[in-house]
């Protein structure tokens, strides 16, 4: 019986979702609390991988199970050996035909970012953080060079694994939240930023270095133009450096509706 799987997940503590010797991923306490849970060894394989420090909103995972249990009971008792910042929010018996990566349509990232003059606190881990004003209209702008298919060499890191940088991008949306109570200090005013990304598949860093490319561009110190050069380039090197993981989070695959599977992430409107 294949079984998938929704996880959400705080990335804080963990070296990103693929196993490693350490032993401290995603995968590495999911698949022992799952052992654990069917008293026999498990392995699974996700919709996306994720870097250590990002956050997972609906990862989904598949996994061949040796044992016979309700749906709520995988979720309810494999919760029990995850620790506090790893959950299972739901189970679905699915057709052996079902992968969790392959059959994915679509995958889709948000990024959540701090503008204050004062680095984040309670939301340390949580948002990314630029202390300077940001202009929407440049960055909008600046967004419209990447959708589409594209190579997306010049926003993949050098460790990626991919089989080719050609991605396509379909929406990425920017929007900004209303001022907060602490509005002002030094003239900058404090505001929650959300980014929004759409594609086919992501390569090794490339929403952080999309990220980067789009702060730098923002705060004015390179047109929105110059997303495009980048873009053409083809070169790690023409871009910006690689952003903070810490307000990245996966929002889950996309699906066809056959597969019976939810199709929304938990809220990602906190920080509004």
């Amino acid at each position: 019986m294949r079984i998938a799987l929704g996880i959400t997940y705080n990335g804080q503590a963990y070296q990103g979702w693929q196993s490693q010797p350490s032993g401290n991923t995603v995968q590495d306490h999911l698949e022992v609390a799952l052992s654990r849970f069917a008293a026999s060894p498990l392995s699974t394989i996700c919709a996306g991988r994720t870097d250590a420090g990002v956050h997972g909103l609906m990862q989904v995972v598949h996994f061949d199970a040796p044992v016979e249990r309700t749906e709520a009971s995988w979720v309810r008792g494999t919760n029990t050996f995850l620790p506090k910042d790893i959950a299972v929010q739901w189970a679905r018996s699915v057709p052996d035909a079902f992968h969790s990566r392959a059959c994915a349509t679509s995958r889709r990232y948000g990024y959540a970012l701090l503008q204050s003059p004062v680095r984040p606190s309670v939301e340390h881990g949580r948002v990314g953080w630029v202390f300077q004003p940001l202009d929407l209209q440049a960055m909008e702008r600046a967004v419209q060079y990447l959708l589409g298919e594209h190579d997306f060499s010049s926003f993949r890191a050098a460790g990626c694994q991919a089989k080719s940088p050609v991605k396509t991008l379909y929406a990425i949306n920017i929007g900004r939240s209303a001022q907060r109570a602490s509005a002002s200090r030094d003239g900058v005013p404090s505001c929650y930023w959300r980014f929004d990304f759409q594609g086919s598949a992501f390569l090794h860093h490339m929403i952080r270095n999309i990220m980067g490319c789009l702060v730098v561009i923002g705060q004015g110190t390179k047109p929105p133009e110059w997303m495009q050069e980048v873009l053409d380039a083809r070169s790690r090197e023409t871009a910006a450096p690689t952003f903070s993981p810490d307000g990245l989070y996966f929002l889950g695959p996309q699906y066809d509706a056959h597969w019976g599977l939810p199709s929304e992430a938990i809220s990602f409107d906190w920080f509004a």
